[in-house]
């Protein structure tokens, strides 16, 4: 090998490791400064959309027009994970019997082992943009077998075509693809995972509810769907109780 050659091969071995350390440390000092702006959130109330997160807040449903919740509960889950997938119409048909008195915040918190975690959340970020976010969660949860081990163009076609679903074909094709793989959206997301990873989330579904994590998974009863419900109906009865209590008091 010539004198030179090997110069310019050492040379750019040396530049492909210089620019390899400068990233890791760039990306250290975004992390650092992403944590230090997490400590600056109170989690248990509504993150309204800011530089932190792309510009998009909270997730809420089970609201209904006119009437302000009383009770919220903060959820962290991933849409690829199976007990979310499972307890997500359980929790949906919860808050149907509050009309509007309860409601739940949902945040993204993905798991390091579920493939396609970060793609769904993302696609439901982009679908939210256009103001489907609800319709669309509720979509890929309920039909997670069909995506969950989907890769490449295979995946963004289902992902596309669940869109297609819950715009009735009137939501913007194109620009929810290019939302899915916007920066806005993948600051969205980590910023969701970020939230849950300060309160120690370890698994999903987990729920949250005046600072404190309700142990629902603690209680066998809690595991069939009756249960399920009935737990939470309880729980937040007793919030709401607690609430007019207060009211009365005052």
């Amino acid at each position: 090998m010539k004198r030179s050659t090997l110069i310019i091969i050492i040379s750019l071995v040396v530049a492909f490791i210089g620019i390899g350390i400068f990233v890791s440390m760039r990306n250290s000092e975004e992390k650092e400064k992403q944590n230090a702006a997490i400590e600056e959130y109170d989690l248990y109330s509504i993150i309204e959309g800011d530089e932190n997160n792309g510009g998009i807040g909270d997730h809420i449903k089970g609201t209904v027009e006119g009437v302000e919740p009383e009770v919220y509960i903060y959820e962290y889950a991933d849409y690829q994970c199976p007990g979310c997938a499972t307890t997500n119409p359980w929790i949906n048909e919860v808050l149907e019997s509050f009309n509007g008195k309860a409601a739940i915040v949902y945040r993204s918190f993905l798991l390091s082992y579920h493939q396609n975690g970060r793609a769904a959340a993302s696609a439901a970020e982009a679908a939210g943009l256009q103001d489907y976010w609800k319709e669309y969660a509720n979509l890929l949860f309920a039909n997670q077998s069909e995506w969950e081990y989907l890769s490449g163009a295979g995946r963004k076609e289902k992902f596309v075509e669940y869109f297609k679903t819950v715009s009735g074909g009137a939501g913007d094709e194109t620009q929810f693809v290019k939302d899915m793989s916007s920066s806005e959206v993948s600051a969205k997301v980590s910023f969701d995972c970020a939230l849950g990873k300060r309160i120690a989330v370890s698994a999903t579904p987990a729920f949250y509810m005046d600072g404190e994590e309700i142990k629902w998974v603690d209680d066998e009863s809690a595991a069939t769907k009756s249960g399920f419900i009935s737990y939470f109906k309880k729980l937040i009865e007793k919030k709401l109780g607690e609430k007019t209590e207060t009211a009365r008091a005052e």
